[in-house]
């Protein structure tokens, strides 16, 4: 699994997790605190995403992630 198919991925878990954000926002370069979540959503967004990808990824690996691209980055360190 590549880059671009694991952002699809956090892409829709984002829209499921904040319906309210229009779609073409959910960008590579943007955050999830500048759509509006809070910390209690931007965890669910971390969780459902690893359940979707089938990882275990340690959540201290989150904890300079400042934006999308960074989240991806993270996650497809941890794709076999």
């Amino acid at each position: 699994m590549n880059e671009n198919e694991i952002f699809q991925v956090v892409k829709n878990v984002t829209l499921e997790v904040l319906p309210f954000i229009p779609p073409d926002l959910v960008i590579l370069e943007g955050s999830l605190k500048d759509l509006g979540a809070n910390s209690i959503d931007r965890m669910e967004v971390v969780t459902r995403t690893m359940e979707t990808l089938g990882l275990n990824v340690p959540l201290l690996e989150f904890g300079r992630v400042k934006d999308l691209r960074g989240l991806v980055e993270v996650f497809a360190r941890f794709v076999k």
